[in-house]
């Protein structure tokens, strides 16, 4: 029995595997716990294993590397045109079976530990930040019932709130100064847990040499660095630049048809995080970045004087992305030049 591919799909307890000879007729259906497939691939002969990138696949990815097999990572949405008829977990396998053995097919690079720990910093980083900005919208909203109204900036609400919680004066009652009190614990927690996060991400972007090269990179911080480190590594899942600034979807989506090319706004696709933080950094680049000092500065004036600003930033962020997958592919550093 000459196994030619391996779809395995994943599952929080149980796992669907298909094997695939090469004429692509099923030779193996078998489903097990995580326990008992990583027995049965240790002793199965050497072979080339898909598997949806999904939780839990990046860990699975490097058990099976170490039993010898060649395991390769396919986006969901890469798999889903090799299904066949009704959806069920052995027909998933075989589609991943069949998706990972075509030529032109694009994988996902298995994470290290330390990508899925920058991650994972990540991750929590962003919903304590989005859990402050619920706290806050829920002060303004209480104290506007209040008559209270207070600039929009965070720091004004934050620079008043001991003057709100010890002026007897103030229209609250016993039970909503109670609350209002309890919101502003809980903001400045979480406003804590975040500085100590960003401390981490500060710490770790200094000592790692890839974070490193493109901090010094107009736009990209200690955030910004790691979080793309984080993603691609060194870079090597992409051909070029481009291929990653289209991977984050900071190019126009494209719909073009009989001959003619229609490009719209950008496609959004990929990491949204990343794409998020990328443009904020291009933001401020975009704002403080000295322009007759700075070799990107000419393309930005003549960018500027025909694009409105938000076109301008995405621009920004999508020249900054090609940047810092150049530097980390390369493993040289970053030197401006003319744009």
């Amino acid at each position: 029995m000459q196994i030619h591919s391996v779809g395995i799909d994943l599952g929080k307890t149980t796992f669907h595997l298909v094997a695939l000879g090469a004429s692509g007729k099923v030779l193996v259906k078998k489903k097990f716990t995580q326990r008992q497939l990583l027995t049965y691939t240790a002793n199965m002969q050497t072979s080339l294993i898909g598997l949806e990138a999904c939780s839990g696949a990046h860990f699975l990815g490097r058990a099976l590397r170490k039993q010898g097999h060649d395991v390769r990572l396919i986006a969901a949405q890469f798999v889903k045109p090799f299904v066949k008829s009704n959806k069920n977990d052995f027909v998933d396998a075989e589609a991943i079976a069949e998706a990972v053995e075509r030529k032109n097919m694009r994988f996902v690079p298995i994470k290290t530990d330390d990508q899925l720990d920058l991650q994972a910093i990540h991750r929590v980083r962003d919903r304590l930040v989005s859990r402050r900005t619920a706290v806050i919208n829920q002060l303004r909203a209480f104290l506007l019932e209040r008559g209270m109204v207070f600039a929009q900036k965070p720091a004004k609400l934050k620079a008043a709130m001991a003057d709100i919680l010890e002026n007897a004066e103030a229209d609250l009652t016993p039970l909503m100064r109670n609350l209002i009190d309890t919101l502003w614990g809980e903001w400045k927690t979480v406003e804590q847990q975040i500085e100590e996060l960003n401390d981490e991400l500060e710490r770790i972007s200094a000592s790692d040499a890839g974070c490193t090269r493109i901090r010094k990179i107009p736009g990209i911080g200690p955030v910004v660095a790691t979080a793309i480190v984080a993603a691609i590594g060194n870079g090597a899942a992409f051909r070029k630049g481009r291929d990653f600034a289209a991977w984050l979807g900071i190019v126009p989506r494209q719909y073009s048809t009989g001959g003619k090319a229609k490009l719209f706004g950008i496609s959004k696709r990929g990491n949204v995080y990343l794409r998020k933080i990328l443009i904020h950094g291009a933001r401020a680049a975009v704002l403080r970045i000295k322009r007759d000092r700075a070799p990107i500065g000419t393309w930005l004036d003549a960018l500027d004087a025909r694009a409105p600003k938000n076109v301008v930033v995405v621009a920004m962020a999508n020249k900054l992305a090609r940047i810092a997958w150049a530097v980390l592919s390369s493993g040289n550093e970053y030197r401006p030049v003319a744009a």
